[in-house]
């Protein structure tokens, strides 16, 4: 006996289920008014450095929160808390990945309409991710430069799902010969015209770049003029 066609079907009714509370996720999100950006990478790209820097930039003129999900621990959610903005932890147990559903009892107890931007950093992992919808407006898939040009080529899915791609370390990416080139061919190979950013958490650099492209992400989608200085 083939279990296969079993297996399939658990599959595509475990993410029919999910694209139902990510679509009552959206519709929340929407009517609150806050725009909800989701990270995905795989483990030790910078994310949670990024994001930590990304939370305390934007703080200065933004009401932003965060949820982070992990497998067992709560470090990342301690980290960014050093940012001084209201921040969850999500434990997913043995799942690579978060649901829609998880997000949605993360943010119980939150007043969604007294937040400008929510961030959602997913579980360390490029494949699982790509095939759960949690609700956000904007995908953002981050590559470092300690990984390899050729990540986007080995992982397409995640970098087809995502609207934006950034590349991470950049203060290290000579020292490690990463040819940010190569990388950006690869990434427009699998995903035609996905914009692509470079930062560096470390010194800031680009960080300005990422703010500008997040306001006129949220700009238009509100259709609402909005600015922000790094």
């Amino acid at each position: 006996m083939n279990p296969q066609p079993r297996l399939l079907e658990v599959r595509q009714n475990v993410l029919r289920q999910n694209d139902v509370v990510a679509r009552e996720l959206r519709q929340r999100f929407r009517e609150a008014g806050v725009y909800v950006v989701s990270l995905v990478s795989s483990p030790g790209s910078g994310k949670t450095a990024f994001l930590e820097k990304t939370l305390s930039l934007l703080r200065q003129s933004y009401r932003v929160a965060a949820l982070v999900g992990d497998l067992a621990t709560d470090n990342d959610a301690v980290r960014l808390a050093r940012a001084q903005v209201p921040v969850k932890q999500i434990t997913t147990g043995t799942l690579c990945h978060l649901e829609a559903a998880m997000v949605r009892t993360g943010l119980e107890g939150w007043e969604l309409e007294q937040l400008d931007f929510l961030f959602i950093e997913n579980v360390g992992n490029l494949v699982c991710p790509a095939s759960y919808d949690v609700g956000e407006n904007l995908r953002v898939v981050l590559l470092s430069v300690t990984e390899g040009e050729d990540k986007p080529l080995k992982y397409p899915t995640i970098f087809n799902t995502a609207d934006a791609a950034v590349l991470t370390k950049m203060d290290l990416a000579e020292a490690v010969e990463f040819d940010s080139v190569a990388a950006e061919v690869n990434i427009q190979r699998v995903r035609p015209g996905l914009p692509l950013l470079k930062v560096s958490s470390k010194r800031g650099e680009g960080m300005g770049e990422w703010l500008q492209f997040l306001a006129v992400s949220r700009s238009l989608e509100s259709r609402e003029p909005q600015t922000v200085g790094a």
